[in-house]
């Protein structure tokens, strides 16, 4: 395959996800949410989670049945979530961004005053997303947390990694759209968040993007996806469970598999065919890699030019050049480099958050990190020396965009002084 052609795959990814009619059923639950509040939110509920909650509080999630959650996980389990915590903390701690603090110019840094989290539970548990979204939120300072999450299933481990991150208030039982309208707009039980982080399905998504602008969103996630590119000197079987890794997230999800070799991508083929029967989540994988585009690229330039263009949330390079190939990446959600660097430690251990731009949007954007949860602000001290120099060139400039007033108050200045500047 061309470039063009991975250019038309994304193209129809991308148009897939502006479904009409999705939008405009999500915008009606948006418009019920802020008009009718927590009764629209428990009729939603009831109605597409298979609910029967009476009222609010009835999905409000207590403090006590997160702490039990987290006492009934085995030592192991806790170990492993603490593990996981502490490399995402310190990963945080080294990439947040300083105050710039200089005598006339500064650059100062403040914590969301309230964020909130949707917590995906619809086809798998996701405590992992609890630690890679609310972990960086608390490095960045933020204090104040809603939680909402949907109850499909045994949700304990989720609440469990709640519980672990100290997020025992305003945690909530309830999924969909419905959600994202509440802590959008406030509800009488729901508090309104400053933004909305965490992936979602299609009609979360799509309740992000139509509420995008009335708070602030992380991204608008699409089908999860990974770009991989490796030689034959990697062992057969690893290279198919990382596409089966990437296959159990969504029947949506998609691998590029990128080849130097027909017969390497031919031994591939042969070995997902062979292991599939044997997957416990086999129903999801077999759904997700009808998706797949498997393609033999038989140039460093070519291959480098469909990276770019593709712009994948994940990025795997297992070739004996991976230095060279990694150094010429532009656009990716997180690079994975090495044969012990897979996907699913990314999910994880890693560190940094598996919450990562799709659909070719790492062109424009960035994963998920704690500088995302903190405003800035620049602090503008001018002394009086610096004024001298500087107020000829705004006045100049004033008078060339006929913003008259502009030019009187710098020029005001030259004269009066109602104090010592320091």
């Amino acid at each position: 395959m061309d470039v063009a052609s991975f250019r038309a795959i994304i193209k129809a990814q991308k148009a897939a996800g502006l479904d009409v009619e999705r939008m405009l059923a999500v915008q009606n639950i948006i418009n019920d949410v802020r008009s009718q509040g927590d009764a629209a939110v428990v009729d939603y509920t009831n109605r597409f989670d298979g609910q029967n909650y009476t009222n609010a509080e009835a999905f409000r999630v207590s403090p006590d049945r997160l702490k039990a959650s987290w006492d009934e996980l085995s030592p192991e389990l806790q170990a492993s979530l603490k593990t996981t915590k502490a490399r995402i903390e310190a990963y945080e701690r080294s990439i947040l961004y300083q105050d710039m603090i200089g005598e006339e110019i500064s650059y100062v840094y403040h914590p969301l005053e309230v964020a909130g989290f949707y917590i995906p539970g619809g086809k798998a548990l996701y405590p992992s997303t609890v630690l890679m979204t609310v972990v960086p939120a608390l490095v960045a300072g933020v204090t104040n947390f809603v939680v909402t999450t949907p109850v499909f299933a045994d949700t304990s481990i989720t609440f469990a990694a709640l519980y672990l991150c100290g997020v025992t208030d305003n945690v909530f039982a309830i999924g969909g759209a419905q959600a994202i309208a509440a802590m959008a707009y406030g509800t009488e039980t729901i508090p309104q968040v400053d933004k909305i982080c965490g992936p979602g399905n299609a009609f979360v998504a799509m309740a992000k993007r139509l509420v995008n602008g009335d708070v602030a969103i992380d991204a608008i996630a699409g089908p999860s996806e990974i770009l991989l590119y490796v030689d034959d000197s990697i062992p057969v079987d690893a290279i198919v469970y990382d596409i089966f890794a990437q296959a159990e997230h969504d029947q949506a999800a998609r691998t590029f598999l990128l080849c130097e070799s027909q017969s390497f991508a031919d031994k591939i083929a042969a070995r997902i065919e062979a292991l599939l029967p044997t997957q416990k989540r086999r129903d999801i994988i077999q759904a997700s890699i009808t998706n797949n585009h498997y393609s033999i690229v038989d140039t460093r330039e070519h291959l480098i030019a469909i990276l770019n263009e593709i712009a994948a949330e994940h990025v795997s390079i297992q070739h004996r050049d991976q230095d060279e190939i990694v150094a010429q990446v532009q656009y990716a959600g997180a690079v994975f480099k090495g044969y012990y660097a897979m996907e699913a430690i990314g999910d994880y251990v890693a560190g940094p958050s598996h919450v990562l731009p799709t659909g070719g949007t790492a062109r424009f954007s960035h994963g998920l990190t704690s500088n995302d949860f903190r405003t800035a602000n620049a602090v503008i001290n001018i002394q009086h020396a610096t004024y001298d120099q500087i107020a000829p060139a705004g006045e100049l400039l004033a008078e060339a965009e006929g913003l008259y007033a502009h030019q009187a108050s710098i020029a005001i200045r030259k004269a009066e002084s109602p104090y010592d500047e320091k």
